[in-house]
């Protein structure tokens, strides 16, 4: 996936410089106001999305659209989301306290003192929302790749220098970002948010199963606290026929997730028996390319049950 990212202070033209991007390169545009929209779309108006859990949110909005645009988002601290992305051009725009008071007087129709005390308001909520969002009150130079100074520069030519810069990195040809990988990546974003009371209600219901092994109960027991849709070893998949076009042998993910349309795979046990497990995951990939699934191994699994509260039980997953 391609994503640019403005982000600038109050009084900068960050959204209409966002837009022209957005036309010029046929990109998705994302703004404050649509991710309000979008959220109160996907959980209602009057839930509170929490503070902590506001990036993760806009993470699963973006990954979402990423499947099918490419996308310019003018965010608050759209700059941390994805900051490794590979396709991603992170923009800050930049303009001094005169310029941008002298946008808030052309906006709001109001006389330079009352734009500046105005200015100096919208600074400090943007710094008390940051803080509460993402940790920091003031983003770090750092988190940008290049910034533009709009002092002397309107909002084409700043947009032709971003349109410059990101077709110098080949985010155009960049490719979409695939349905596997937006999968695993919901699947992440879900435990986190999750963490924060925010799950789709009505959409799963606590069931049992006769696991083969301790590690697949705990796991379970995991994404039934986390309300996430499963389905225990629901499909077989032949990897290898006989000349007589009879399965030989065939490969059976542990885990389904409905919701995400995620096969989850844990290998939780010996290396032999991994390396068994990894052979029939290529195969597995390469007979059914459309076939979404993630491998756990004893390492991630771990890491798993320890970050989300699972840790005293890790010893009845060994083998």
């Amino acid at each position: 996936m391609a994503l640019i990212t403005l982000s600038g202070a109050p009084g900068c033209r960050t959204e209409e410089i966002a837009r022209i991007c957005a036309q010029r390169l046929r990109f998705e545009l994302i703004t404050e106001s649509r991710l309000r929209a979008m959220m109160d779309a996907e959980f209602g108006a009057s839930f509170p999305i929490p503070d902590r859990a506001y990036r993760h949110v806009v993470a699963s909005m973006l990954a979402r659209l990423a499947v099918d645009h490419h996308v310019v988002a003018a965010a608050h601290g759209s700059e941390v989301l994805f900051k490794h992305l590979p396709g991603a051009l992170r923009v800050q725009i930049a303009a001094p306290e005169s310029r941008r008071a002298g946008s808030l007087m052309i906006d709001f129709q109001i006389e330079r003192l009352a734009a500046l005390e105005l200015l100096h308001k919208l600074e400090d909520d943007e710094k008390s929302d940051r803080k509460r969002k993402f940790g920091r009150s003031v983003p770090r130079l750092s988190d940008f790749d290049i910034s533009l100074n709009e002092e002397f520069l309107d909002c084409e030519q700043t947009a032709s220098i971003i349109e410059s810069v990101a077709a110098s990195m080949g985010l155009v040809e960049q490719g979409l970002l695939p349905a596997g990988a937006e999968a695993q990546l919901q699947f992440q974003l879900r435990l986190q948010l999750a963490r924060y009371g925010i799950v789709p209600p009505g959409r799963m219901s606590i069931k049992r199963a006769a696991f083969m092994h301790p590690s697949e109960e705990i796991f379970a027991n995991l994404l039934d606290f986390y309300r996430i849709a499963w389905e225990y070893e629901p499909r077989s998949f032949p990897v290898q026929w006989g000349r007589d076009g009879k399965p030989l042998e065939s490969f059976t993910p542990d885990f389904y997730l409905p919701e995400v349309d995620l096969y989850v795979e844990l290998t939780t046990m010996k290396q032999a028996h991994v390396t068994k497990k990894n052979r029939k995951v290529k195969l597995l990939r390469t007979i059914y390319p459309h076939i979404n699934i993630q491998v756990f191994y004893q390492k991630d699994f771990q890491n798993l049950i320890f970050k989300y509260g699972l840790g005293d039980r890790t010893a009845q997953a060994q083998s």
